[in-house]
């Protein structure tokens, strides 16, 4: 572990860093890694946050994403990352897989990680959670996190978008209604996840009263539009990945057709 993470002042000073570089209008961007060399080839490229996938890191180790590779893997995996950067880490942790708040709260920081992600689908019931259910679970989460001695930094996913909930017409409202409840509830950043277009993601940064983080598919405006916009953080999610295992087979391919890589 590196040493900005050997103590708890250390941990407290790594997520300070990390809540402070949410501004609307100068977003955080977030080239989301899944191991050590990845984790270590953003921080060097002089990005100040370290994000994880989940979906990323769950190919990585061989599983599908949804909560659907073992916690303990997860976790080893963000400790990994941590131990291998000095800047802060935030970890993609899904839903929270099924921890308590304090085990959650343990577990992040026994990682070195300051940082999470925590979307409200529910995995093992299906759909999404109820929205003041999620906001207690956040809730409890801020005190687990208080009681630990660290301010984690929790940006609340919000997935009406992305799994289709309710009329089109309304999951804006619903969004905006969710944010605000997970913002009351200890959140610090609220991640609608899956909206590209420039009127809804307007909406939202208006009506979500924090900072606003957004998914960065191709879809979506670029980084440049999102911070005229007043975004607050951007995430780039398994595109790196993706993107990354298009070359890999891309070179597998070229060499199983006897092309020269290496030199050519």
């Amino acid at each position: 572990m590196s040493a900005a993470r050997d103590d708890r002042a250390g941990l407290v000073a790594l997520a300070e860093r990390l809540r402070a570089l949410h501004v609307a209008g100068r977003p955080l961007i977030l080239p989301n890694a899944w191991d050590v060399p990845s984790a270590r080839a953003v921080e060097a490229a002089g990005f100040p946050v370290i994000a994880t996938s989940s979906a990323a890191v769950a190919e990585a180790l061989g599983f599908e994403d949804g909560e659907q590779a073992p916690p303990d893997a997860m976790f080893a995996a963000a400790g990994r990352i941590a131990a291998a950067v000095q800047a802060p880490v935030t970890m993609d942790a899904e839903a929270g897989y099924g921890l308590t708040a304090d085990e959650f709260v343990e577990r992040m920081l026994g990682a070195g990680v300051v940082g999470c992600n925590l979307e409200d689908t529910d995995h093992r019931a299906g759909g999404v959670r109820d929205a003041e259910v999620q906001a207690r679970w956040l809730g409890e989460v801020r005190a687990a996190a208080a009681t630990a001695g660290v301010p984690l930094v929790i940006n609340a996913r919000i997935d009406v978008h992305i799994r289709w909930v309710g009329p089109s017409e309304t999951r804006t409202e619903e969004a905006i209604r969710r944010g605000n409840l997970y913002l009351d509830a200890g959140a610090d950043c609220i991640y609608p996840i899956w909206v590209a277009d420039e009127p809804t993601i307007t909406a939202l940064v208006e009506g979500i009263r924090g900072p606003v983080n957004i998914y960065a598919r191709p879809e979506a405006p670029s980084p440049a539009r999102l911070t005229e916009l007043g975004v607050a953080r951007v995430s780039f999610g398994p595109w790196i990945h993706r993107l990354a295992m298009r070359e890999v087979a891309r070179v597998a391919a070229a060499i199983a057709a006897g092309e020269d890589v290496l030199t050519g």
